[in-house]
């Protein structure tokens, strides 16, 4: 059975995101969006780049979930100009202290680790999810569509045939001679 185009398989993956948003969470469908395209811009949802992408977009909204916990911490204590730089120092530990857990086995995907960080602040601020505004709520719930994004990109690449990217049809200049589609002109 000859498989559909990648664009209709992810068209309508991209659809059930509307149902999602009907649901009376005010559900961040776009976390789906960011880690899926993320596990593309990897290279695709191999089963080593979604061992890759997995752990480490829950890392990034965790520090995120910090951040924000740490940042009305600050503001109970200080204010003007000791709050700025409270929350500099709230910034700068937990960003290094994220970025630092690369170190570890399976955690090494840092660019994961920021599709959740963003994703988290996004969904903080925008008043997305269950709660709006709640800081627990928005970890929650970002974790959850941030973890669908690979598994969407799993699906796409499993239950689709992808056409040959289009620059192998175009000419190009290759050591002073013109290539079109592997072919000498």
């Amino acid at each position: 059975m000859k498989k559909p185009p990648h664009e209709v398989v992810a068209s309508l993956l991209a659809v059930t995101t509307v149902l999602m948003v009907q649901l009376p969470w005010h559900l961040p469908v776009w976390a789906i969006f960011i880690s899926w395209a993320g596990t593309f811009a990897m290279g695709g949802p191999s089963a080593a780049n979604l061992r890759r992408i997995w752990p480490t977009l829950p890392i990034g909204s965790i520090a995120g979930f910090l951040v924000v916990t740490g940042f009305g911490i600050a503001a109970q204590h200080f204010s003007g100009s000791a709050l700025v730089v409270a929350e500099m120092v709230v910034l700068f530990c937990l960003n290094a202290g994220m970025m630092l857990l690369a170190r570890l086995p399976g955690l090494g995907f840092i660019p994961g680790m920021f599709f959740g960080f963003a994703s988290f602040f996004a969904t903080m601020f925008g008043g997305f999810g269950p709660v709006p505004k709640d800081p627990l709520a928005a970890l929650g719930i970002v974790i959850v569509m941030n973890a669908i994004g690979p598994l969407y990109a799993w699906i796409t690449a499993n239950f689709s045939h992808r056409h040959a990217p289009l620059e192998n049809t175009f000419p190009a200049k290759v050591h002073g001679s013109e290539v079109r589609a592997g072919h000498k002109l």
